[in-house]
């Protein structure tokens, strides 16, 4: 879920270097027999480090292979988070697969979306929905009695490892709970992801979910949707108690990872929907009276690519910007050119361009967004510019339609609130 530091890499330790070494041998095997002999030895590494809580180790791995070695990279992130979202554990002589689960909210409102406790009757309410139409039958369940902010998860892989062991103990052996860590408060968003955790076990070998008892893949695909759309039904009206005032979606429950990866990408629309909902609010005007400013962010160095578009919102009288917002990019987007930034963006280039195909590149979900809402983008920069930001209030800064960067600021005149930039 998040890269390796681009800073000083770390010091190489024993188990790192092992770990480099087994994940090329992996990634070099000639069958996949051979595969899975590396694979076991790495588990049996990482998990010593996760017990032992050797993040230091695990990221030292991550950063030495990351800027050159692609294809072991992967192979060591997909080991090592497979193995902190998951564990074994024994309970009456029977062996169970434990998983850690994220069930994503994403959320928007002109005002502060809530995360924190969750009552015992809406914790018990979801358990059961998630239990009927989102798992296979007999699997066992805990959900953490806490609506998440993304500040509020695991950071590391070794503390996902913790919670994962944590709430196994209380879906299997109903052990009493306890905050996973201190529930810091997190900066009020427009539009922001909210998260349920559970882990859900199974005796080894068995289906977690629904859908993984179906008799053929098409059957499968089928049952992924159903039990989408019934936990936004029945789920969302219990997760509709815990956000008032907001409007919501629930995205599907999977294994942690994959669904805080999907989340990080599914906000970014809605961020673009808030922040013209809040700015004609606020400003009593039509979408039509907005215009927007799209523009490339990243390191200045030929060789790094873009790593996120900021998008700021002028009224149609001003060219001043007095709202934006950060659009991240993430894995292909950064690495693919199907991205590059020269390619992509023109001024020439039609707002419609690429959207036919099944693939759209960031610029092209961006313009459609702001189209869709009724706002015209009035420049797209093909110029890549710094990561800046604000020196007194750390806010990001946004170009304008000349090429400066500036400060987002609203009118003096305009209702003061709580949304701040996304």
């Amino acid at each position: 879920m998040r890269r390796p530091s681009k800073n000083s890499p770390p010091k190489l330790y024993p188990d790192s270097q092992r770990l480099i070494a087994l994940a090329r041998e992996m990634v070099g095997a000639a069958s996949r027999l051979e595969k899975r002999v590396w694979e076991h030895s790495m588990d049996a590494v990482i998990q010593k480090l996760l017990k032992t809580g050797r993040q230091d180790a695990i990221d030292a791995a991550l950063d030495h292979l990351f800027k050159d070695e692609a294809n072991a990279y992967d192979a060591l992130l997909q080991t090592i988070e497979a193995a902190s979202e998951s564990c074994e554990v024994e309970l009456d002589g029977v062996a169970y697969d434990v998983l850690l689960v994220a069930a994503p909210v994403l959320a928007w409102t002109r005002f502060a979306i809530p995360h924190g406790p969750i009552p015992a009757d809406i914790q018990q309410a979801l358990t059961n929905q998630l239990a009927a139409h989102v798992l296979a039958p007999n699997v066992r369940t805990f959900i953490a009695p806490q609506l998440f902010s993304i500040d509020q998860l695991p950071y590391s892989h070794s503390q996902t490892a913790a919670v994962t062991r944590h709430l196994a103990k209380n879906a299997l052996k109903g052990a009493a709970y306890r905050p996973l860590q201190a529930m810091q408060e997190t900066p009020p968003f427009l539009a922001d992801t909210r998260y349920l955790l559970a882990a859900v076990a199974a005796p080894v070998g068995e289906p977690l979910f629904c859908w993984q008892t179906a008799q053929n893949p098409l059957a499968a695909a089928e049952l992924r949707d159903a039990a989408l759309s019934a936990w936004q039904t029945q789920g969302g009206a219990n997760i509709a108690r815990l956000l008032p005032g907001c409007g919501i979606e629930l995205m599907l429950p999977e294994s942690f990872f994959a669904a805080c990866r999907k989340a990080d990408v599914r906000i970014r629309p809605a961020s673009i929907r808030a922040a013209v909902h809040y700015l004609t609010q606020a400003l009593g005007i039509e979408p039509s009276g907005l215009r927007a400013v799209v523009a490339p962010f990243g390191e200045m160095s030929s060789a790094t690519p873009a790593s996120e578009f900021r998008v700021g919102f002028a009224t149609k009288d001003s060219s001043d910007i007095i709202y934006g917002i950060v659009w991240p990019l993430y894995g292909q987007e950064e690495a693919g050119d199907d991205y590059d930034v020269g390619n992509v963006i023109s001024d020439e280039e039609p707002a419609s361009a690429g959207l036919a195909g099944k693939r759209q590149n960031a610029v092209d979900e961006i313009l459609a967004t702001l189209q869709e809402q009724g706002v015209v983008c009035e420049k797209r920069h093909n110029e890549r510019f710094p990561l800046e930001y604000c020196d007194d209030c750390g806010a990001p800064l946004f170009a304008d339609i000349a090429g400066e960067l500036v400060h987002a600021e609203m009118p003096e005149d305009a209702p003061q609130g709580v949304a701040q930039l996304h």
